[in-house]
């Protein structure tokens, strides 16, 4: 029987210069910014979407089906919580419909950023939506592209399934947990 048990892992604080960033319009959404979680000078660099539910209706702390899915798979795969940092190409929740192309081109600059400031050994990609973002390609996809490694933006990069397409549907972890995997493979191979 595993000891795993999900977490809430530790914000980034928003910089103060982007707190209040009103470019794309989801700031409307009412949602608040999220920077990133877990450890900001971790080697591996993930990228979803968009930030998940943080607190349930009333307000307590909760930890999303995403986050769990992710902290079992990386922790069957021997990934340590220090080594990994998770981040968005939005960095408010939508909770309504909007322009998601236009949106997701003016969010990724917050992304490049943080690109600069971190500097990842690795990056992960969870996915369509953060994949065709971060390759800026839209014809890609996690499923032609999982499995292997590219370097897009200079960066080691991998993919593999969002969470929630993983909790949806349980004949994907086996693959989800090979993507992850692949990665702490790398990871070991760097940190000799």
């Amino acid at each position: 029987m595993s000891n795993f048990c999900p977490e809430r892992w530790p914000e980034e604080p928003t910089p103060i210069n982007q707190k209040d960033c009103q470019d794309c319009g989801l700031y409307k959404h009412g949602t608040r910014m999220v920077w990133g979680e877990g450890n900001p000078a971790a080697p591996i660099l993930i990228i979803l979407d968009n930030p998940g539910a943080r607190e349930d209706r009333e307000g307590n702390p909760t930890i999303c089906g995403t986050r769990q899915t992710l902290q079992k798979a990386a922790n069957e795969v021997g990934l340590k919580k220090v080594s990994l940092f998770i981040t968005y190409i939005l960095k408010r929740k939508p909770v309504r419909a909007y322009e998601k192309e236009l949106t997701r081109k003016i969010c990724i600059r917050h992304l490049e950023m943080q690109l600069q400031n971190h500097r990842p050994s690795l990056i992960l990609c969870l996915g369509n939506v953060a994949v065709q973002s971060f390759f800026q390609d839209l014809e890609v996809d996690v499923k032609g592209l999982r499995g292997n490694w590219h370097d897009v933006r200079g960066y080691p990069t991998t993919v593999a399934y969002h969470p929630l397409a993983v909790r949806r549907r349980p004949n994907l972890y086996s693959l989800f947990t090979s993507d992850l995997a692949l990665v702490a493979d790398r990871l070991n191979q760097i940190s000799r």
